[in-house]
């Protein structure tokens, strides 16, 4: 962080020194151009200035010594002294180049301006050369270069102060971050200035409680997965011992275990499968078809209708387009744990419509707990009839996953699935 302040300084003093020349450069070629009209007015007023004291007995020292005259009179021309040190050459020349009442020419490459008052008796002519220009534009600068260093010294000040102290803001948060999983972070590492910077700071705090959420999120999953697993295991070594103590007999033995092994392999398979999921998301390695959705539907209820014969199914497609993208893998999945969920709560009534572009998902059994309506896809949410399990996880990932979004409501009998 050191070499990074010092780093930060120079780059900062760089700017300024650059600034700071290119401001100078601008005022040296830019200046004279655009304050010209200032500088003729000035001129002509400074030229004006000394005509009333040319006359038979002027008086050279009143006059400004870049300043030569000429003073014609019926009987007699008179110059200044300067004359040919101004303008190397004849009054009677001059004359030639001079047709208003004030005005300028170039004269062998150089500028010269003038002004002039006459009447019937005499003529008087003030004239200088450009050298008046190129010192007000020297005077001028010679005031504006101390005044912008002095603002340069201030703006270098304050912007290093500034940088400092930003760096000492970079600092904390890196501090933040730093220790973002660590137990004291909301006493020990607040952000206590009220800047663009606390924007940066918020979102690692939102951070920070977004980890906590997740690792109680994992450690809740842990648990759930562990007491999963768990139970099927510790059924299957009951009956075991009990095989064991002579209380059941094999073929009784065998059918649990049996049972108990396809349940282990359903949960293994689910889990695999939503962890294949968070993969295919994350990579955004998903190569959708073009799936007809109603054979998958009739193919899975015939397979689910085995295990509750006594419930009334029913498949009502009202859409010409029943094509949507995904795989033809993850619609079965979708499909076979929306009615594996199905056939442990319906009552009476299991029924699918497909209409307005929607698939309609709808089992008559009990409402969804309030308190726990925006987390049902949440895996191993307690619900009335106990756990969800992974199954509307799994379902809502893979409707996600085929760009699709999926919604729920209780209706007056029952809960209904949205798919569009």
């Amino acid at each position: 962080m050191r070499i990074f302040k010092k780093n930060l300084d120079k780059q900062l003093l760089s700017i300024v020194l650059v600034i700071f020349l290119i401001i100078l450069t601008s005022l040296y070629f830019l200046l004279p151009k655009l304050l010209f009209p200032i500088y003729e007015k000035n001129i002509y007023e400074y030229l004006k200035q000394p005509l009333s004291f040319i006359n038979d007995d002027t008086l050279e020292n009143k006059i400004e010594n870049n300043i030569a005259y000429i003073y014609i009179t019926d009987n007699s021309t008179r110059i200044s002294k300067n004359f040919l040190e101004i303008i190397n050459t004849t009054p009677k020349k001059l004359l030639k180049r001079i047709n208003k009442p004030y005005g300028n020419f170039i004269y062998k490459g150089t500028k010269y301006y003038y002004y002039t008052s006459y009447d019937e008796y005499e003529l008087k002519i003030s004239i200088t050369n450009d050298n008046y220009v190129h010192e007000i534009r020297e005077d001028i600068l010679s005031k504006i270069i101390p005044v912008l260093f002095i603002t340069l010294i201030i703006i270098s000040g304050l912007l290093i102060a500034w940088s400092r102290r930003l760096v000492m803001k970079i600092e904390y948060l890196k501090k933040k971050i730093d220790n973002i999983d660590s137990d004291d972070y909301e006493t020990k590492y607040q952000y206590h200035f009220d800047d663009e910077l606390k924007i940066l700071s918020d979102a690692i705090d939102n951070m920070h409680l977004n980890l906590i959420k997740e690792e109680e999120y994992k450690n809740q999953m842990y648990q759930n997965i562990s007491h999963d697993f768990k139970t099927p295991i510790t059924v299957m070594k009951s009956y075991l011992e009990a095989f064991d103590d002579n209380m059941i007999d094999s073929e009784q033995t065998k059918k649990v275990i049996k049972e108990q092994l396809e349940n282990l392999e359903l949960k293994v398979h689910s889990l695999l499968y939503l962890n294949k999921l968070d993969y295919l998301k994350e990579m955004d390695d998903l190569s959708t078809e073009k799936i007809d959705i109603v054979p998958i539907i009739k193919s899975s209820m015939e397979k689910f209708k085995f295990h509750r014969s006594d419930l009334n199914w029913k498949l009502i497609v009202k859409d010409k387009n029943t094509i949507y993208n995904g795989t033809k893998d993850i619609w079965e999945t979708i499909v076979d744990n929306f009615f594996n969920n199905f056939i442990r709560y319906a009552n009476k009534n299991i029924k699918i419509t497909i209409k307005n572009n929607t698939i309609n998902f709808y089992n008559d059994g009990d409402p969804i707990d309030d308190k726990i309506f925006d987390q049902i896809f949440t895996p191993y949410k307690k619900g009335i009839k106990g756990q969800f399990g992974l199954g509307l996880s799994i379902i809502k990932k893979s409707v996600d996953l085929c760009g699709y979004k999926i919604s729920v409501k209780n209706e007056r009998k029952g809960v209904n699935f949205m798919i569009k």
